[in-house]
């Protein structure tokens, strides 16, 4: 179960490994990784030398945290995240956030590789997460009583916040790049949907689909740490035309809008 010494502990760490002071925390998603070549004199810290961090085992996630700044600004990245269908608990996915949010984070960016359910999302749109729907099986406040990590009940009626959302449409026109916006539904994975699968959670009103996010949302909301989202839609879910799933392919579409997204990223902290 987690306490709240665990945070600290792993924070001690941190900072006697060089970690200074971070304003912007960011969580980088499947097949995105180039904003850490915007991050300048980086520090890498593996994940597994870590204190009660798990090892990342999805594919293209290289599991290290980097410390540098961006724009004049401290930013601290995962370079991958943690999943439910690897294998951990909740409270293991979100344990990052806490300690991000314990080093001085007051902004918090993450990005994800998704499915399009709307049929005008196509591979390569970045779309902006207004809202969320959690299908996952678990919560990562379930079973936290202690009030030092935070309240048990915890609002959600504004999950992401208006002003780094309005800061990121903002940053995205200055690059004359479309944003669009739209509802994240996360499932458990790790098999994909079946066309009725599809078919049911575009009924619930969802734009597309993924297998991350939420619950680090939901443990920002708890801390009261602004947050935003934003997705790569790197395969069409339309349940009368469904192809095979094509890993490779979901990679490299992740990795032609990387770029785009980190020049937006960039921008934002830099104003911050």
């Amino acid at each position: 179960m987690l306490t709240p010494s665990m945070i600290a502990e792993t924070a001690v760490f941190l900072r006697s490994a060089g970690v200074g002071p971070v304003q912007a925390a960011v969580v980088l998603g499947t097949g995105l990784g180039q904003f850490a070549e915007k991050i300048e004199s980086p520090l890498y810290i593996p994940f597994a030398d870590i204190p009660h961090f798990p090892e990342a085992t999805a594919e293209s996630h290289k599991g290290q945290l980097i410390y540098g700044h961006t724009g004049g600004k401290p930013v601290l990245a995962m370079q991958g995240r943690y999943h439910y269908y690897e294998g951990y608990s909740m409270q293991q996915i979100t344990f990052p956030i806490r300690v991000m949010k314990i080093l001085g984070a007051s902004s918090l960016f993450l990005s994800n590789a998704a499915g399009g359910l709307n049929l005008s999302f196509h591979k390569g749109d970045l779309v902006l997460i207004e809202d969320h729907i959690n299908l996952l099986p678990d919560n990562p406040l379930r079973g936290l009583a202690d009030p030092a990590l935070g309240p048990r009940f915890v609002d959600m009626s504004a999950p992401y916040s208006s002003d780094l959302m309005a800061q990121l449409i903002a940053c995205a026109a200055s690059e004359n790049i479309s944003l669009k916006k739209g509802t994240y539904v996360a499932v458990p994975g790790p098999s994909l949907e079946t066309r009725a699968e599809y078919r049911w959670l575009r009924s619930t009103g969802a734009d597309m689909v993924g297998m991350s996010t939420v619950p680090e949302v939901i443990v920002a909301n708890q801390l009261e740490l602004p947050c935003a989202a934003v997705s790569v839609i790197t395969d069409e879910c339309d349940p009368d035309n469904l192809q095979p799933v094509n890993i490779p392919e979901i990679m490299a579409i992740a990795a032609k809008a990387d770029s785009i997204l980190s020049n937006i990223l960039e921008k934002v902290i830099t104003g911050l």
